[in-house]
């Protein structure tokens, strides 16, 4: 049997991702010789801080506290990036790539802002970038778009793309906690950050969304043009009308091309019961698309954490060492970009079924003000549940409204909040059916 042949790595950031990379490389290093046929060997780790204490052990020799003996080590084949954020690591792996390393990220942060001129600089330095971890964790969702469904023409995709927000909706269907006693239970479960902002308000759901609407549709769309909502007005009371009406409320991200047009949106969405995103819960993840020659499909799973994103760079890791070895750099190209054909289309022209949330004065009259307001922006009612009282005089009402369009209902829920007999902002919850 011949040699395998020796790959060699370095490792920029020794946190709780680059722990475990660097730790399942050690520890499985004979299991994946066997398995591909190449010897993965970590050459070095670079962490600002040598000797902290780590979830997992790390041999005390691999760890430097200067980035450049890993870049400028023309021994090392691939680094990678983990320390997240977008500066330094943009610069960092700049210089890998002109110094002839191929590169494996996980950080969506800087695929989502900085991706075309990185990818760019790996085309013009003949080397390779890849980033399965971005995005999905553990769910191999670059690599079934790239590779999978390469001759597909993605038409639509839906996912629930973020643990933290997802435990805490589900928390609050499941337990009728509200908002804020969610969030505190996924905090004291390690589950959101002492700052959750990213996870709550979308946005880290939006970095996310703009990788795979590049990945599916080849047209990067930049972050300030993907409309951003998060939960933190949802309350366990809509949840429960949510339920009765047949539906889930799940914070989706929302990708689809038609038309000419790309539609990129995260905001928290209405979806039936039934339909098999309902029943993702907790910290999972899923990306639900649907293929021209496909059909539908859905890949589920662990979208954080140590081990299940750690397992997501070793696939990439292993796939740029096999490369390497049989001598075929680039093998998968690049995501192609800004499509001349393919517009952004604004979130005000939108058009959905909506979950309309009032909190009205109980006196005659009101019901039918906020209808007249409605149906003067061509919106009309489906449905209206009243419900009881929450003291003497104040009285939820919940609305579902037919097809409407974005800019018409922001204009109504705008005049309904200015009368007198309205008690606080209403909300407006999209539905999304048809398409899924």
């Amino acid at each position: 049997m011949s040699t395998p042949r020796k790959v060699q790595v370095g490792i920029l950031g020794c946190g709780t991702v680059g722990s475990g990379v660097a730790h399942a490389l050690l520890t499985r290093r004979r299991l994946l010789a066997e398995r591909a046929g190449i010897e993965v060997v970590v050459k070095r780790i670079a962490a600002k801080r040598v000797l902290a204490k780590r979830p997992v052990r790390i041999p005390r020799s691999l760890v430097t506290s200067s980035v450049n003996n890993l870049l400028d080590d023309k021994e090392i084949d691939i680094i990678v990036e983990l320390i997240g954020g977008v500066h330094p690591a943009k610069e960092y792996i700049l210089k890998a790539l002109q110094n002839g390393k191929h590169v494996v990220t996980a950080n969506k942060a800087l695929i989502a802002e900085e991706g075309k001129s990185l990818f760019s600089a790996a085309k013009k330095a003949g080397r390779e970038l890849y980033f399965e971890a971005s995005v999905g964790g553990g769910i191999p969702i670059v690599k079934a778009i790239r590779e999978g469904f390469i001759t597909n023409h993605i038409e639509s995709l839906y996912a629930i793309i973020n643990g933290t927000s997802n435990y805490i909706l589900t928390q609050m269907s499941q337990q009728g906690l509200e908002f804020r006693q969610a969030l505190a239970e996924a905090q004291k479960r390690g589950y959101a950050e002492r700052n959750p902002a990213l996870d709550i308000n979308g946005n880290d759901a939006a970095h996310k969304l703009a990788i795979l609407c590049l990945l599916a549709f080849g047209r990067f769309v930049p972050l300030e043009k993907i409309y951003t909502e998060g939960i933190s007005r949802i309350t366990a009371n809509d949840l429960q009308y949510a339920q009765a009406l047949g539906y889930s409320v799940k914070l989706l991200a929302i990708g689809k091309q038609e038309k000419g047009e790309v539609e990129a949106r995260v905001h928290p969405t209405l979806i039936p019961q039934q339909h098999l995103l309902a029943s993702v819960k907790g910290v999972y993840n899923a990306i639900y698309l649907r293929g021209d020659m496909v059909g539908k499909s859905l890949l589920y799973g662990r979208g954080a954490g140590q081990m299940p994103t750690a397992s997501a760079v070793i696939s990439d890791i292993v796939d740029l060492a096999r490369n390497i070895a049989h001598g075929v750099p680039q093998r998968m190209g690049f995501p192609s970009m800004n499509s001349p054909s393919l517009g952004i289309k604004p979130m005000w022209e939108v058009e959905s079924r909506y979950y309309i949330r009032i909190l009205a004065q109980d006196k005659p009259g009101v019901l039918a003000e906020v209808a007249r307001i409605l149906g003067r922006h061509q919106i009309s009612i489906a449905s209206v549940i009243q419900q009881e009282k929450i003291h003497s005089r104040m009285l939820p009402v919940v609305m579902m409204t037919h097809q409407a369009q974005e800019k018409a209902m922001q204009g109504a829920l705008r005049q309904i909040d200015r009368l007198n007999t309205i008690h606080s902002p209403s909300l407006a919850i999209r539905v999304e059916e048809a398409g899924l």
